[in-house]
């Protein structure tokens, strides 16, 4: 009896012994899936089209740009990553006149950073992704182009009645840009390394371009702009 009893506890203790390592090799695993972290780095290039939110209004259409960058980005989850990215981005806006014979562009040149969410889906060969997040700006140059001279407008016939014209004449002085991105493409992953994406990107912009004190003719003087891109990247951990 006194045998049965010590193989029972022996048994028992056996048994608790082989639940103990099971649990300790599952949770070995799942960190090891958890902690399984990726990364990759990366370029991208494509073409902007802009425009600026002013108050007071402005009649305005969108301008084409360029940009180019790198991409770096870092992922553990399946479905979860972040990516930071550091562009050359040509953004401004082009006045429009209508049916009048007048033409001008301004083009302003940044360097932006944006820190973004990355949440992707789909299988071993191509993905969709979104991306979401703050964007920060310094505006590196500004330049323009029109068909006459916008520091003597008041002496030019026919220059449209009723119109605001002071963003003609002054220069950006706030260099500094925030505000919020937000994408989505779709991207082919190429023997597991190698990865090319196509993304379409829409940019919000809070800060302004020009003084916005009580005094001053703007309010707001803000940018918008949407992104199309096509990158590679390489996936070197």
């Amino acid at each position: 009896m006194a045998g049965l009893i010590s193989i029972i506890h022996r048994l028992r203790y056996m048994t608790m012994l082989a639940a103990a390592v099971i649990a300790l090799s599952h949770g070995s695993a799942s960190a090891q899936a958890h902690y399984n972290s990726k990364f990759s780095i990366g370029g991208h290039a494509g073409v902007t089209m802009s425009k600026m939110s002013f108050t007071p209004s402005v009649k305005e259409s969108m301008v084409m740009g360029q940009m180019a960058g790198l991409q770096l980005r870092y992922w553990e989850e399946r479905n979860f990553g972040l990516i930071v990215e550091i562009n050359y981005e040509q953004r401004g806006w082009k006045e429009d006149f209508e049916e009048y014979p007048f033409s001008f562009e301004r083009k302003l040149d940044y360097i932006q950073i944006p820190l973004l969410t990355n949440i992707f889906f789909g299988g071993r060969h191509v993905n969709g992704f979104f991306n979401l997040g703050p964007e920060f700006g310094y505006m590196i140059g500004t330049s323009y182009s029109s068909n006459f001279d916008v520091h003597n407008i008041s002496n030019i016939p026919d220059f449209p009645p009723n119109r605001e014209t002071d963003q003609l004449w002054m220069e950006p002085t706030k260099k500094f840009d925030y505000g919020i991105s937000a994408g989505a493409g779709i991207e082919f992953i190429i023997k597991r390394r190698h990865r090319i994406h196509l993304e379409g990107r829409y940019y919000f912009g809070i800060g302004n371009i020009f003084p916005d004190e009580r005094k001053d003719t703007f309010s707001a003087s803000r940018g918008t702009s949407i992104m199309v891109t096509l990158g590679y990247s390489y996936r070197i951990k």
